[in-house]
């Protein structure tokens, strides 16, 4: 699965992934149900990790393709 691949470690995430990038550097994912294409509008200091605001510049959307959850652990369905 696409998720598990660009959220593991130790190895190239994208490696078998269909995907390609802007201009700008943001990556965009085949597939995916949406596109985001954001700057970074500003950091701060979040304790251990630092907080990014981003700035959404434009987006795509597939509004017939099913949304990604994932929620305790596990992938799942949103019920109709």
């Amino acid at each position: 699965m696409v998720c598990r691949s660009l959220a593991g470690e130790g190895r190239d995430r994208f490696a078998g992934v269909d995907w390609g990038a802007s201009k700008e550097g943001s990556v965009f994912v085949h597939g995916a149900g949406l596109w985001l294409d954001c700057s970074v509008h500003a950091e701060l200091p979040g304790g251990d990790p630092t907080i990014v605001l981003l700035e959404v510049q434009a987006l795509r959307a597939e509004p017939d393709r099913a949304p990604l959850v994932f929620h305790g652990s596990r992938f799942r369905r949103l019920a109709v």
